[in-house]
């Protein structure tokens, strides 16, 4: 959370820089549903593969905005990860393995912040 407060704070047009981070989020996710549409309207559901590998790419878009949501560490965004997680109980260990214990804490901002970042390499 420092380092955030740093940025927007210190660095010359910091806040413009994150404000451009979530700007292109969102407008990469309205690319990702038109792009879908498109699909869906051309009738290429017909291709599995292609289908399938792109619905992998939706998912991992999704958490990977879900996991930046969380980063700023407010709040609202405490909460999210908090329901989120807790919806993944069900899972025996997934959610000790996810959160780094059995609550959403600095460890979990931990992991989320480097999942966050090595995602959109995979």
């Amino acid at each position: 959370y420092y380092s955030v407060q740093h940025i927007l704070r210190e660095l010359w047009s910091g806040w413009c820089f994150r404000y451009m981070h979530a700007t292109g989020a969102s407008f990469v996710f309205i690319l990702t549903y038109l792009h879908i549409l498109r699909g869906l309207n051309y009738s290429y559901s017909y291709l599995p593969l292609s289908w399938i590998s792109g619905l992998i790419i939706f998912l991992i878009s999704i958490v990977t905005a879900f996991m930046g949501y969380v980063l700023p560490w407010g709040q609202m965004s405490f909460w999210g990860a908090t329901v989120i997680t807790n919806l993944l109980y069900f899972i025996p260990g997934l959610v000790s393995w996810i959160c780094g214990g059995y609550l959403v804490s600095d460890p979990t901002l931990k992991r989320f912040f480097v999942l966050h970042f090595t995602f959109p390499f995979i």
